[in-house]
């Protein structure tokens, strides 16, 4: 197996001939008659038995051809691009040349386009940090008592603004009951708009076992068109009353939610995880205005092939994720009416950013001369491994060296870009504490509880960041990893 000749084409384009050689070949064919063998019928023998030689002659030699061919093809192309010194980008595609004596091939397909970049040094962009105030933490502590808070049973009063209200009911339009209009021992907590405007205040005041009647008008713009504008009446029932009791506001609860012993220090470490997360965020932004302003500056002509590979890139990272929470992307497509190709579109923004980020950055590191050292290898290689679970040995299996290396001159050039930038400190923004409130409320509520009187809640804080935002040129070793690893 050889590389015959190359030549490199406009717009980063190549054609490349190499060969199989008739020994290769003929161990490839072998295998593919045992391969199939066992489902070919030929006259005069049991299935599965027939000799090589007599399914060639009933049905031509050719008959193992496509599967051996297809079964030398990567081997033998991996050893030609390595020989000629070629970058492949995408699937190229292969051709048949010449079967006579040793069977010689075309690929045609392309290479990584060549580059250049100017000013990625001294790129002035703002760093926004968000201040905190003390109503910031006040807001996230608050949120803390109302995720310790216990449910009280009311039995003595009638329902009031605030209380959780355990509700039967079942709504009428036109004295005929509509499909969703029916539920029993719901929980609805009074003043959440979780209703019909005016539903929630007509149980105000009711009490327990009454039964009654809530006259309410659908909203124009309701979502079920049938509905919409309609007067209807909910024949309801007040099963029970519920509200949640907030605990006290003291050192106590500072042990009960926290590693520390008094309200103070519990603030305190709200505070300094704020200042922090706000801090990173506003880092984030920067490098991303920095990845923005690299892709401005390169110049370059990027075969399609290589922003088609990246959205393949993203669709499987998404499929990954749903099969992590339980779901699989025909489940999500059926929900969400989406299709794989709008999911291919929706993400094919981001993975033309990635690939002209990471151009850029792959351009810089070769000007800049950067290097990387055996042990920062090493060391990559062991944070993949701690990161994932997975043994250190089975992630050198996994991923080649030569591609750890890439990814770390990307992280070198991006670093480089960053030190040399001319960052220049924005008006700090004041979260408010509408925001920050607002922010910690769209989290999922547990159920109803006592207050807790473990220190770890302290570590499932409102502070603790929930998203990850998405760095430039992401790492694609570790995308292999964690995908091989599943």
């Amino acid at each position: 197996m050889s590389l015959i000749k190359k030549e490199l084409t406009e717009k980063s384009g190549f054609t490349m001939e190499f060969s199989v050689s008739k020994e290769v070949y003929a161990k490839a064919e072998l295998e593919a008659y045992k391969k199939n063998v066992k489902s070919i019928n030929i006259p005069g023998f049991r299935k599965g038995k027939a000799p090589k030689a007599i399914i060639e002659k009933y049905y031509g030699k050719d008959i193992w051809f496509e599967d051996a061919i297809n079964a030398c093809i990567p081997e033998a192309f991996e050893e030609a691009v390595k020989e000629a010194g070629l970058d492949i980008v995408g699937q190229p595609q292969f051709d048949l040349v010449s079967n006579d004596g040793d069977i010689v091939l075309k690929a045609i397909g392309f290479v990584k386009p060549e580059a250049t970049i100017e000013g990625y040094k001294g790129i002035a962009v703002e760093k926004k940090v968000d201040a905190v105030s003390d109503a910031d933490v006040d807001a996230e502590v608050e949120n803390a008592r109302k995720r310790n808070a216990r449910t009280v049973d009311v039995t003595d009063r009638a329902a009031a603004m605030g209380d959780i209200a355990n509700i039967n009911y079942e709504g009428f339009v036109d004295g005929v009951a509509f499909d969703g209009g029916k539920g029993e021992n719901h929980d609805l907590t009074l003043g959440s708009g979780a209703f019909i405007p005016g539903f929630e205040e007509q149980i105000v005041g009711k009490t327990i076992g009454e039964e009654f009647d809530v006259n309410v008008t659908f909203p124009e713009e309701y979502h079920a068109a049938e509905l919409a504008g309609k007067a209807a009446i909910f024949k309801t029932k007040l099963n029970a009353i519920k509200f949640e009791e907030l605990p006290a506001l003291d050192d106590e609860f500072a042990k009960d939610v926290s590693e520390f012993d008094t309200l103070d220090e519990y603030k305190a470490d709200i505070k300094a995880k704020m200042v922090k997360r706000n801090e990173d965020k506003a880092e984030r932004e920067v490098e991303n205005a920095l990845a923005n302003a690299l892709m401005e500056k390169l110049v370059c002509e990027i075969p399609e092939v290589m922003f088609e590979a990246e959205t393949e890139n993203f669709v499987r990272d998404y499929d990954t994720r749903l099969r992590q929470s339980g779901l699989d992307m025909a489940t999500y497509f059926k929900y969400t009416g989406m299709t794989l190709d709008g999911l291919r579109a929706q993400m094919r923004p981001q993975a033309e950013q990635q690939v002209k980020v990471r151009l850029a950055l792959e351009t810089i590191a070769k000007l800049e001369a950067l290097t990387v050292s055996d042990e920062e290898i090493e060391n990559e290689y062991k944070r993949i491994s701690e990161a994932y679970n997975v043994p250190a040995d089975q992630v050198k299996a996994m991923i080649a060296a030569e591609d750890i290396k890439a990814d770390l001159l990307v992280g070198a050039a991006m670093k480089l870009v960053r030190e040399n930038a001319k960052v220049g400190a924005a008006k700090a923004k004041k979260t408010t504490t509408k925001k920050a409130a607002t922010a910690a409320e769209g989290e999922e509520k547990p159920a109803a509880k006592k207050t807790t009187t473990k220190k770890t809640a302290a570590k499932k804080d409102s502070t603790e960041e929930k998203t990850e935002e998405k760095k430039p040129a992401a790492k694609k070793t570790t995308k292999k990893a964690a995908e091989k690893a599943e």
